[in-house]
């Protein structure tokens, strides 16, 4: 089993900065892509950024230039600086991983609980 840990979640004020991180742990042998999504009240989640194991990165539009995805590979860790945030960033964050728990086994998702961020006004 796979266990992904968020933190870093909290109350800002528009124009402030948050850094979340996501921790993997449990029966990893290879992980992959990796990435953030995020759900606000009455919306379906979206993509917010992803993070390759290379360090490629690809963002949603609405957070290119404000937010950043970075991951550490010796740590199973990946994070998201989010910048010049906006009350429209207010959702649930989740972090995201594809992972291959053993030699031969087939890639899965995982998902960690989440964690709030709220931006105001």
């Amino acid at each position: 089993q796979v266990q992904l840990v968020e933190s870093g979640g909290g109350l800002v004020q528009a124009g402030g900065s948050l850094r979340l991180s996501c921790a993997a742990s449990g029966s990893i042998f290879r992980l992959h892509v990796m990435g953030w999504y995020r759900q606000a009240p009455e919306k379906e989640r979206e993509l917010v950024a992803t993070i390759t194991s290379g360090g490629n990165t690809d963002y949603a539009d609405s957070v290119k230039g404000r937010f950043t995805i970075s991951r550490d590979n010796a740590k199973n860790t990946v994070y998201l600086e989010m910048n010049s945030l906006k009350p429209e960033d207010t959702a649930v964050y989740y972090c995201n991983a594809a992972v291959t728990t053993r030699a031969w086994a087939s890639t899965q998702r995982y998902w960690g609980q989440g964690t709030q961020v709220t931006v105001s006004s």
